[in-house]
């Protein structure tokens, strides 16, 4: 006569429990092993876009990536700061200092100062962070996946000093469609003269 095997069966065996829970971790394994990217060394230099101080378009230049240990950030920014900038945290909405300024000027990296974006290119979004529709250049951010939430967004960092500034999403105003949504807290402002 046939012994049914069930988990619930008392005839279901420890051996047969543990030889099916490894293949199920196994074949979890070998599917997640398709979805992971191997990072590359990250650079030793980057070409970042100058801006002159009324926000007129410079020259690139090739410059060292900024790497400081923890304590030499966390004696340079704010706790807020060093939480969004350097652990990827987010403020809380409507409590940045430029989610509603109108001033015309550049805003700035607050760990390396490069400029990142232009008020030229802010809009209101309604979220309570400021926004804005490009960055000021390509080559002064970079853009990852990030899953930290479970679901795929994409994440903006300094190019020079890989700060986290906030998240980019497609339900921008034209001509891009995208809201490049930063923190307030990663950001300092230079106003124009």
């Amino acid at each position: 006569m046939f012994k049914s095997t069930n988990i619930g069966s008392p005839h279901f065996t420890r051996r047969a429990f543990l030889i099916a829970a490894g293949a199920t971790a196994a074949a979890v394994a070998f599917e997640l092993r398709k979805n992971i990217v191997y990072a590359a060394a990250p650079p030793k230099e980057v070409k970042i876009v100058q801006f002159t101080a009324a926000g007129q378009r410079g020259q690139v230049v090739t410059l060292p990536v900024v790497v400081k240990s923890d304590a030499d950030w966390k004696s340079q920014l704010s706790p807020d700061a060093y939480e969004v900038t350097r652990r990827a945290g987010t403020e809380q909405p409507y409590s940045g200092q430029y989610w509603n300024l109108h001033d015309k000027g550049i805003y700035h990296c607050i760990c390396c100062d490069i400029p990142l974006f232009n008020s030229d290119t802010k809009f209101e979004s309604g979220t309570g962070w400021p926004s804005y529709w490009q960055p000021i250049a390509k080559e002064n951010v970079r853009e990852s996946n990030d899953l930290s939430l479970g679901v795929l967004r994409t994440a903006v960092n300094c190019r020079l000093c890989d700060a986290h500034l906030g998240h980019v999403f497609d339900d921008g105003p034209q001509p891009t469609g995208l809201r490049y949504c930063m923190n307030s807290v990663a950001l300092k402002f230079a106003k124009l003269a």
